[in-house]
């Protein structure tokens, strides 16, 4: 029996295949991480502890680490400040449904209700973003509380908190610890009524087009041979890349913010759209219900019908849809609109994506080149992650997926400054495999402290920042929305050289012509290393459809930089930008 209730936490970790907790140590958390320190490490069969610098950077790594392995990833924080700085990267890990667990240590639980030094109430903060979080009061109380977390993280996906005041967790343990056995995901099978109604409306559609999200995962050659039996081309959302773009002869880009090809058009022109696996939270991308069918697939009802009006709502897995759908429908032989959405994509690709991946040459340094660049340079089965804003741009134009590679962002939640912390906890649990950290000035810079727990943990992490300095997705957001940027813009700053002061291998690229060469160099060193590309701060992405209002609040925001006297700074984003605007 465990000693303590710190102790039988720590079993029970152990038991459920937890390897590492990261956090930061102090006073209410201590008997945790003493327990932590007894357990003898990951190599004799305990637990490591990664000291990371913000706790918000060990949510994020917890984030990174359960999205890539879907295991049970933990995170820990003391009491009060400590285990506020955990929400922000709660919140990535809950909307991108990562099984984590995180432990909010809390003042002495006699002090609880009484305003106490560093009195905040975790098992109330945590609660909008877990689908469990439970405050341990009594030790007989533990166990069954941490199991029944564990259980809820893994089970439903997403986080579990446990609160447990540092005075409880230094009592005696009491009772037995439940066993720990996590069944296999079971395949949810759709009524076979929905099924029957949708099949005969792709028979009864002339056109069908198919927009395909993250739970398509697992089913990439199902979703290709179902789109060659109905004729469809097959859009993607961003966390759909990485699962159906690649060997797609039916791909035609991504839709939304950052889109990119022909998928807006060929969704918005089918008589039949079937939203596969994807919770789209964009609805002013999607088509109107009154000129378009839609129907959705998905696991999760919840997310039917939230995006827009379903006629034919599907509760199930998409393979098991897909395999009852293709015995109920008739192949399509009149592929005409097919033909024309890819004819319409390609097109597109080599106008607008492709725009600047032949300027070799100029400066500063084009970020749409310095993706392909390093999109050149990556390993086959390189793991990407990127901050939010541009650098997220980036990756959903121009990293390519294959199969092996996989992509992170906070996709769902939006932060700032997640792709460093994410690159740590992806690097900690795949040792043996590239790990590359798109990152922004921007995001960098706001938990740049995590550069010190990558040194000193020797993680060989490539840092690839995209140095710009400015927020560029902010800057266009202001143009978009026809006012000058303000606020946006900062010092440069050489963080090659904040990197080389850290015992970090970094290079500075000012020069297009060096970036692959410095990459090249980056990736063959056996340690982390940081490249830093001096970027235009002009290049600025626009959506791959642009609508009138868009442009309008585009020259609007221009001509009131003219007149309050940015002419150079104007002539400059107008060169750098008017060959993203189709047909120009």
């Amino acid at each position: 029996m465990a000693k303590t209730v710190a102790d039988q936490l720590i079993a029970q970790l152990i038991e459920a295949g937890v390897r590492r907790i990261y956090g930061i140590v102090g006073d209410s958390l201590n008997p945790i991480v003493d327990s932590v320190r007894r357990s003898g490490g990951s190599a004799k069969g305990g637990i490591d502890w990664i000291h990371v610098r913000n706790e918000e950077a060990a949510a994020f790594a917890a984030s990174g680490e359960a999205q890539l392995t879907g295991e049970l990833a933990v995170c820990a924080g003391s009491c009060g400040p400590g285990n506020l700085h955990l929400i922000n990267g709660l919140y990535d890990a809950h909307r991108s449904g990562a099984p984590v667990l995180a432990i909010a240590s809390h003042i002495p639980s006699k002090e609880i209700g009484s305003s106490y030094f560093q009195e905040t109430h975790p098992d109330r903060l945590f609660v909008e973003c877990s689908n469990y979080a439970e405050l341990i009061s009594t030790p007989v109380q533990a166990p069954r509380v941490i199991n029944s977390a564990m259980r809820h993280a893994l089970g439903l996906g997403g986080v579990a908190v446990i609160t447990i005041p540092g005075d409880i967790a230094e009592l005696d343990a009491v009772g037995e610890t439940p066993a720990f056995v996590v069944p296999s995901r079971a395949t949810l099978v759709p009524d076979a009524s929905d099924l029957t109604s949708l099949a005969e409306a792709i028979n009864a559609a002339k056109t069908v087009a198919i927009f395909a999200g993250a739970g398509v995962e697992g089913a990439h050659d199902e979703v290709i041979a179902f789109a060659d039996l109905i004729a469809a081309p097959v859009g993607h959302s961003l966390r759909g890349k990485q699962w159906i773009q690649y060997d797609n002869p039916f791909d035609v880009g991504m839709t939304g913010l950052l889109g990119y090809g022909a998928a807006h058009a060929g969704i918005h022109d089918a008589d039949l759209l079937i939203l596969l696996g994807t919770d789209f939270p964009y609805e002013q991308f999607l088509p109107e219900d009154d000129k378009v069918v839609i129907a959705q697939v998905d696991s999760d009802a919840s997310h039917l019908g939230r995006r827009a009006n379903v006629a034919h709502p599907i509760h199930g897995d998409v393979l098991p849809t897909l395999a009852a759908l293709t015995s109920l429908v008739e192949r399509k032989t009149n592929r005409h609109f097919l033909e024309k959405t890819l004819k319409h994509h390609e097109h597109l690709l080599t106008s607008v994506v492709g725009t600047y991946t032949d300027v070799d040459r100029m400066t500063p340094i084009h970020p749409e080149f310095a993706a392909t660049v390093l999109d050149e340079a990556l390993a086959d089965d390189a793991i990407v992650t990127a901050d939010t804003g541009m650098s997220n741009v980036w990756q959903a134009r121009y990293i390519t997926p294959n199969g092996r590679r996989r992509l992170i962002g906070s996709y769902l939640h939006g932060s700032m400054a997640n792709a460093m912390p994410h690159a740590v906890g992806a690097q900690i649990a795949y040792p043996g495999r590239q790990v590359v950290s798109m990152s922004g000035d921007g995001g960098l810079s706001m938990l740049m402290g995590e550069l010190v727990t990558i040194a000193a943990y020797k993680l060989p992490v490539k840092i690839v920042v995209f140095n710009n300095s400015t927020l560029g997705l902010v800057k266009l957001e202001m143009f978009v929305g026809g006012i000058p940027d303000f606020g946006v813009d900062v010092p440069m700053v050489d963080y090659a050289a904040v990197a080389n002061a850290l015992g970090i291998f970094g290079q500075r690229v000012e020069d297009p012509r060096e970036l692959a060469g410095a990459l090249s160099s980056a990736f063959a060193h056996e340690g982390p290393a940081l490249v830093d590309i001096v970027t235009d701060p002009n290049a600025l992405s626009l959506p791959a459809s642009i609508t009138a209002e868009q442009v309008k609040g585009f020259a609007l925001g221009v001509s009131k930089l003219v007149l309050n006297g940015g002419v150079g700074e104007a002539v400059q984003m107008l060169r750098s930008n008017i060959r993203h605007v189709p047909g120009l």
